[in-house]
């Protein structure tokens, strides 16, 4: 005779590798394997297009990684804690087993659930627990540099687990809902087939990345700004929908050849945001530093018409362009990009960083609660520990400094035939070409304008 099931809730953690809350689960009998699509805990944070996309094809290939295993994915529609204590009662699950997630919704959700069933929390999506890493007063880290050397005082982590050899079913199935039905595609139209010639979301997409990103891990310091050559490690997706997790790219990026220190501060940096929104739940909405809070950002029509043309990759600065267009056909942007992109928006046209985070929270396939706000807000001088707003990124120069002109080329067309040293700023070269908008501001300008702004505060 069977023992009762136990439910597994799937949120950022669709893997079956190093799965804390998987391995305690399959050995304390059977499993059913839920993931829940919750619009209505997030709020206005649901996920937006280009994640739903991500996860359609993450969810289908965890299915069928389960299903290699004697077991499958149970889908539910509705707030997390009203499913889940349904979904006990129908199947007599007698504990209900989850790895922790650190967004405020999601806390708030664990509580609610904790209420109604018996909830056991596992750690394994971050390199250490949130919350873990404290000053000598035991109080939380504020700055990444500190934090990043008491986090580094505990590395490694612990070895990755194997996923389990076999997966214990229950004697009966509950009803799932049709992957399908969920409609996380776009259809009408599909604005997604860029995605798909650049992304295999799933565990076995993460790990040929990983593959194919450790011969290059040592130059990351360099390669991670140098757009036109691409020697990201593009994980950040597959680190979101916790399809590996951090433990397993750590103990690889070790046994690389060579230095890989940047490339690991970088994936501490992604606890460091996690640890900011466990602080600070309203970080996505809120100022880290107060005092910004009396800056006056450009509002009303013209404002309105810039942030579109931003958005589109209208501004007539190649480099901010180029990196728009990724954005919109692949889902992502290079790193050097994003944050020219981002200072831009905030400097340059002046307008709030949260009309920026927002748009990349809809139109990122790695949009991540802490990460995203905690990155915008660095770059808008406006978070916890960040560049001061003053100090103002110059596109024309970083394009240029960071032989930007063949990554121009692939995303602006209206600008390949120009030479590596016009392709930059074509205004100033004198050969715009027709097809391509003059600048919606000048650098001075709006240098200017940002820096008055900031002196009125």
């Amino acid at each position: 005779m069977k023992s009762e099931p136990t439910l597994l809730w799937l949120r950022r953690d669709l893997r079956l590798s190093d799965h804390a809350a998987l391995i305690a689960a399959a050995q304390a009998g059977p499993v059913i394997p839920v993931y829940i699509l919750d619009d209505d805990t997030p709020k206005h944070r649901k996920m937006g297009g280009a994640s739903r996309w991500w996860l359609h094809h993450s969810l289908k290939s965890l299915d069928g990684q389960l299903r290699e295993k004697g077991s499958r994915l149970i889908l539910r529609r509705g707030m997390a804690d009203v499913v889940l204590t349904e979904l006990a009662k129908e199947t007599g699950a007698g504990r209900v087993h989850c790895l922790r997630h650190y967004e405020p919704w999601w806390r708030n959700a664990e509580r609610a659930v904790a209420k109604t069933v018996d909830l056991v929390w596992h750690d394994g999506n971050y390199l250490s627990p949130p919350g873990t890493i404290t000053t000598g007063a035991g109080t939380p880290y504020k700055i990444y540099t500190p934090f990043w050397r008491a986090l580094n005082e505990q590395m490694p982590p612990p070895h990755p687990v194997p996923a389990p050899h076999n997966i214990p079913s229950p004697e009966k199935w509950p009803e799932s809902d049709s992957l399908d039905d969920w409609e996380l595609l776009p259809t009408k139209p599909n604005w997604a087939t860029g995605f798909e010639k650049e992304w295999a979301p799933g565990e076995d997409g993460a790990k040929q990345r990983l593959a194919e990103f450790l011969p290059h891990a040592a130059a990351y310091d360099t390669g991670r700004n140098l757009p036109s050559e691409e020697r990201t490690s593009r994980l950040s997706p597959h680190l979101h929908f916790g399809e590996i997790s951090p433990a397993t790219i750590w103990h690889h990026v070790l046994k690389a050849k060579g230095d890989a220190t940047t490339y690991l501060k970088e994936i501490a940096w992604r606890d460091y945001a996690q640890n900011v929104i466990l602080q600070l739940p309203e970080y996505g909405k809120e100022n880290g530093r107060a005092t910004l809070d009396a800056l006056e950002w450009r509002t009303g029509q013209e404002a309105s018409a810039d942030l579109k043309a931003w958005q589109r990759g209208r501004t007539g600065y190649p480099i901010v362009d180029a990196g728009m267009r990724q954005l919109w056909a692949t889902g992502w942007m290079h790193n050097r990009v994003r944050m020219i992109a981002a200072s831009f928006l905030v400097k340059h046209l002046l307008i709030d960083w949260r009309r920026g985070e927002q748009w990349f929270w809809d139109t990122l396939v790695d949009a991540d609660y802490g990460s995203n706000t905690v990155n915008w807000q660095w770059t808008a001088g406006t978070g916890i520990d960040a560049n001061m707003f003053v100090r103002i990124m110059a596109p024309l120069s970083q394009s240029e400094k960071f032989e930007a002109a063949d990554y121009i080329r692939e995303w602006v067309p209206e600008l390949a035939g120009l030479s590596d040293g016009a392709i930059h700023d074509p205004d100033e070269s004198g050969c715009r070409p027709k097809a391509y908008p003059a600048k919606i501001i000048g650098h001075r300008e709006g240098r200017e304008r940002a820096l008055a702004a900031a002196k009125r505060t």
